[in-house]
Formats: C-alpha cells, structure tokens, sequence
C-alpha cells in the first residue's frame, strides 16, 4: 500500500435539503454551487484527500426520483468508477432508502464505497446536521484497511452517527435528524469519538470481481397493503391489470392475509397469469413466516413468495431490477427469495 497516496472521493449532488443554502438578500433557500464546496465547508480542507463533485443541472426533488435518475447516477459512478476511491452521493431523504436500495441492485460487482448522505435542515443553516453527515460519509468513503482495500465495498447510507447499508434502511422520521433506521440489520459502522465498524457485518471485499451495471428497471409494479374491510372488487381489479408484471404484497404480521376465498382465489389467478407476488410484512421489524399459520399457507399455495425480512424498498427496487432484466418469470421468483446484495438475513 502507498500511504503517500491520497485517496479520491467523488462527491454527487443529485439535490434535496443538504445542498440548500439561504440567500442573505432575500432570505430564500437555494442550491449553492458545488464548485465553491469548501467555502460552505471550510472542514473539508482538513481531509487529506482528493475531493471532486458533480451535480445534477437542474437539481432533483427526491419526491421526483425515478429509475431513469437511478440510472443516471449509476452511469456517473461507472464513468469515474477508474477515477476514484469511493462516492458519496447527496440525496433527499424522502426517497433516499429507494434510490440505496435500486444503487445495491444496479451496480452489480460494487467493490468500492458508495455512501449516500443528506440532511434534515440545510447545510447552510446554523443548526445542520448536514455538515456531520457529509464530512462523516466522506470520511468512511475514503476509509481503507492496511491491505489498501475500502472498508465498507458496498452501496450505503450514512445518517446521524449511524452507517447502514443501504437496501436494509427505511426513513422513519419525517423531522429528527435521527431520520433513518436499518430495522432487521445492524448498523456497519457507528461514529462517535472514534468510527467503530462491525466488520464481521460488512460485505467482503474481492478484487477479482469488476463492476457490470445494469440500466433497466421495470416500473410494471404496484405496493399493496392489506387492511381490514378491504373491498372485494378492487383487489380482483387491481390484481388483474394487464400491464401489471409484479406487486409488493404487504400484508400482517409474520406474512398473514384474510382466510376469504376470493381474495385467494385472486392471488392465485395473477400468480397463474405470470405475476410475481412477493409478501411483506407491514410490521416495522421482524420478519414473513408464511409456514406459522394457516393465513400464510393459503398464501404459499396461491404462488406467493416469502420477502422474508426486507424492506418494501428493497423488495420493489429488486423486483424492479429483476423484470428489468427481462428474466424469465420462474428466475424472477427464484432470485426474489436470493440474498442478492445483503437485502436479506442469512437465517
């Protein structure tokens, strides 16, 4: 390993609240410009690294993130992914865990840190906590082992002291800065004095495998939660869409649905249609467990997989990227219910 060599971090702005900044005249929050970063962040002088950035033009609400801007910043990635030690990616939080999730998935081969970051108030606000996310994720970005190998070779998102990976995160608060939670999976790394990483939690790295991103992802899917009273007609109409390939089945408990003969029979008839029909739980932590009571077994029977302990962001991004790559259906099935990116406990 040459110690003299600085690493290089690849910032990404892609918008939302970090990059705000308010205008002194009119009192109006706007995007600052990236080229004068460290003036916003004079702390960034103190890293010992080489520090580059690129924005979106114009910058993206993350209530307008889609898969074409997914694909975006995956090219952004692949294009300086020679270039470059690590990236950290400026995001909204509202739709942050669904673009870590889609990242996880897109960037097949991933052996460099990709930490997305963002903030609850501005950075240009006196009160951020932009300032701590962004100089922590840039910190972990560039974080090597002796052997000159990145610590942390996967897609994650750093929030408030906590690193996570990011198909394992949801957003759980709309206003604390301790924003996000990585509900059935321990954090990577917590920040405190000291960045203490649970390594034995972190993907391996191997320098053998190279980055193949994958661009397309099928948008043919819909999130569909159970709830008590649901109406008859509009599940059957729902399910029975001709242009729907895949639906995100979110339902109680360990994976439970009504023991009601035409909401079976519906399950049953999409399945049969070539539908994939994954089941979550709607429950915040835990996991679907379809074999522990009858209400799931109906569920088994009618083609349904198990999502065990995944987020619905991870679930929908994966099936996403899986009817994207345009597999056939049973392949589909059998890689919903894979560890693909560490989206699932291994238990």
């Amino acid at each position: 390993m040459n110690n003299e060599k600085r690493a290089s971090i690849l910032i990404i702005y892609t918008g939302g609240t970090i990059g705000m900044i308010r205008n002194s005249v009119t009192g109006a929050l706007e995007s600052f410009n990236f080229d004068h970063l460290v003036r916003h962040v004079p702390e960034l002088r103190q890293f010992n690294l080489n520090i580059s950035s690129r924005a979106f033009s114009p910058p993206i609400d993350s209530s307008d993130m889609n898969p074409s801007l997914w694909s975006r910043i995956v090219e952004m990635i692949h294009t300086n992914y020679d270039k470059f030690d690590g990236f950290v990616i400026l995001h909204g939080t509202d739709t942050m865990a669904f673009t870590a999730s889609a990242l996880s998935f897109m960037l097949e081969g991933l052996m460099k840190p990709v930490i997305l970051t963002g903030s609850q108030l501005p950075i240009g606000v006196l009160r951020t906590d932009g300032k701590e996310n962004l100089l922590a994720a840039i910190e972990m970005a560039a974080a090597k082992n002796d052997d000159g190998s990145p610590v942390v070779p996967e897609v994650c998102i750093y929030f408030h002291q906590k690193l996570m990976r990011g198909n394992r995160c949801t957003k759980t608060s709309a206003d604390s800065f301790n924003a996000f939670s990585s509900p059935n999976c321990p954090c990577l790394a917590t920040a405190g004095m000291e960045i203490q990483y649970n390594r034995h939690i972190i993907r391996p790295y191997d320098a053998q495998v190279k980055l193949a991103p994958k661009y397309k992802m099928s948008s043919d899917i819909i999130i569909f939660s159970l709830f008590p009273g649901i109406q008859p007609n509009i599940v059957k109409k729902i399910l029975s869409g001709k242009e729907l390939k895949g639906i995100i089945f979110r339902t109680f408990g360990a994976g439970n649905a009504p023991q009601a003969h035409w909401l079976v029979e519906a399950l049953t008839n999409a399945t049969s249609e070539g539908k994939v029909i994954v089941n979550i739980t709607q429950c915040s932590t835990g996991s679907v467990k379809m074999r522990l009571y009858e209400t799931g077994l109906q569920l088994l029977d009618a083609g349904i997989i198990s999502g065990r302990d995944m987020t619905v962001e991870a679930a929908l991004t994966k099936m996403m990227f899986l009817l994207g790559q345009e597999l056939p259906v049973d392949e589909v099935r059998k890689l919903m219910k894979k560890d693909l990116a560490g989206e699932i406990s291994c238990k």
